[in-house]
């Protein structure tokens, strides 16, 4: 899946996550990640932030988008995870 911090990548998330029944989604946090969580919390999904040096263990070799996909989806499940509060666009700036 692209990065949900680019402007066209954003938006497809957006449709197709808008289609699903809620679910888990896991985030590596960024600017671009707390307002794709806010959104997907308005629709009903579980959308939760972590710091990216505490997914990184999770990843196995070289970054690109899979490993870094198949990171998240591995670290968003650990029950000891620390995960990010969501902030409001007012909060960012």
């Amino acid at each position: 899946m692209p990065s949900c911090c680019g402007r066209s990548g954003r938006g497809q998330v957006e449709t197709r996550l808008a289609n699903l029944p809620p679910c888990l989604i896991g985030m590596e946090a960024c600017v671009g990640a707390h307002h794709l969580s806010r959104k997907l919390q308005v629709l009903g999904h579980d959308a939760r932030l972590m710091p990216a040096k505490y997914v990184r263990p999770y990843s196995k070799g070289q970054k690109n988008d899979f490993r870094d996909a198949e990171a998240i989806a591995e670290a968003v499940q650990r029950p000891t995870m620390k995960f990010v509060a969501t902030k409001t666009a007012d909060q960012l700036d």
